[in-house]
């Protein structure tokens, strides 16, 4: 069995046939854990910034001392700016 098994489907790209802002970034964390750093970032651009997301809420549950809020909202607005720009990137620029 690969791991690939295991993905959930797109429910957009499923049942509209278009890819939505997500869509790649399961294959691309897997593709950074097998050590594909290139090809990941092609994969989805926001791969690191939204590793670097779920490791600092992994470190809210962890270190319950500091207040990683801010820290968490920074990331999420930087990972929706990068997945906002590179989906109309891949699909209004290279497409056309």
């Amino acid at each position: 069995m690969k791991i690939e098994d295991f993905m959930l489907p797109c429910p957009t790209k499923k049942f509209l046939g278009i890819e939505c802002f997500g869509c790649g970034s399961q294959r691309a964390i897997v593709m950074v854990f097998e050590g594909r750093f290139g090809e990941a970032f092609h994969m989805f651009p926001a791969v690191y910034t939204l590793l670097l997301f779920f490791a600092t809420v992994f470190l809210t549950f962890v270190d319950k001392k500091r207040n990683y809020g801010n820290i968490l909202i920074f990331l999420a607005i930087i990972n929706s700016i990068i997945m906002v720009v590179s989906y109309f990137y891949k699909h209004h620029i290279l497409i056309n």
